[in-house]
């Protein structure tokens, strides 16, 4: 999001602040962060909002479901993997480095160590995985932070090689981009200060402001189904923590990935409720890549191969361990088509 840009408005008209007193978003969550212990965020009283909605709770939040396209296929379905060097492969060898979209917002996936100015996290481990089998040790790699929203179009105009961001795999997505199999399975889920009533995507939402990512999957479910919420639309997850932190929106809805970096930062958040979907990361490259994408499938099986000893659960041990509810963490099964 620009400086000084409000977030895009919801249906009902909500509109907030991006920035307080000049300072950026960044510098907000840091102050807010070393505040929320003596000043926990208060959710505001409903007021008249939501008002126009009519009477009666919002409908129970229905259970998680794995998305099935219209033709019956896994949208996670993958071109079966393979060393080979075809074109895609080719020019980024020619050119020496790999471009990629990431993000450096997210804390634990993709964020700026504040102590290194380096970007890192588990999505960067893989990035790191990906790039040295292409260019071989020490490789040179080009990573361009992008908003949610600008995933796909980086990829489609080929401004990136491909996209490394906590990125769902949708059967819509897929029609845009190829995807490689997935990597980790999350699930949109509601993130609410501890003081707060809502207990997850249902009734008690109703009234209240709730925040998300613009182009993420969960504004493609509030579009759909808002069950009564005040939609607020950013351009980054990490905007929406600032502006609960700041009393502006009541409630988040994000990957429920993405929400434990988010309650790692800021203790006086958490999630309620159960995940609304299922949903696979995935890495994304251009259509015509076929090739790329199934050298990267063969990376993905290298990095998911040694079960408690593979360089996925090295990742995941290192970033996630004790940050996620996860009784037996393990990658994903690969899903491949028949060709």
């Amino acid at each position: 999001m620009a400086p000084g840009r409000g977030p895009r408005r919801g249906r009902a008209g909500t509109s907030v602040a991006v920035a307080v007193g000049g300072l950026t978003l960044s510098a907000v969550l840091l102050v807010q962060t070393v505040l929320s212990a003596a000043a926990p965020v208060r959710p505001p009283s409903d007021g008249d909002r939501g008002a126009e909605r009519g009477p009666g709770a919002a409908r129970a939040a229905p259970a998680a479901e794995r998305e099935t396209c219209a033709d019956g296929s896994d949208p996670a379905e993958s071109l079966r993997p393979s060393a080979e060097a075809g074109p895609a492969v080719r020019r980024i060898q020619r050119a020496g480095r790999l471009v990629v979209g990431v993000d450096q917002n997210s804390y634990l996936w993709g964020y700026r160590d504040p102590s290194t100015g380096g970007i890192t996290g588990f999505d960067i481990d893989l990035v790191k995985a990906v790039a040295e089998d292409l260019l071989g040790d020490d490789p040179e790699i080009v990573y361009k932070t992008i908003p949610t929203d600008q995933r796909i179009p980086a990829v489609r105009r080929r401004e990136v090689d491909m996209v490394v961001r906590t990125m769902s795999i949708t059967c819509e997505r897929r029609r845009q981009v190829a995807f490689s199999t997935a990597y980790f399975e999350a699930g949109q889920q509601i993130l609410v200060p501890k003081s707060s009533p809502v207990t997850g995507f249902d009734g008690t939402l109703r009234g209240k402001r709730l925040c998300t990512a613009a182009g993420s999957t969960a504004q493609t479910l509030l579009e759909e189904d808002d069950g009564g919420a005040l939609p607020v639309y950013v351009g980054n997850q990490l905007d929406c923590l600032v502006l609960l932190q700041l009393g502006e929106v009541d409630a988040v809805m994000t990957d429920s990935a993405l929400a434990a970096g988010q309650a790692a930062q800021d203790p006086s958040v958490h999630l309620v409720g159960e995940p609304l979907t299922v949903e696979p990361y995935g890495i994304a490259m251009h259509l015509e890549d076929e090739d790329l994408v199934r050298r990267v499938n063969k990376v993905l099986e290298d990095y998911r191969r040694g079960g408690g000893d593979s360089p996925w659960m090295a990742s995941y041990e290192r970033w996630l361990a004790d940050k996620m509810e996860t009784a037996e963490p393990a990658p994903p099964a690969p899903a491949y088509r028949d060709r």
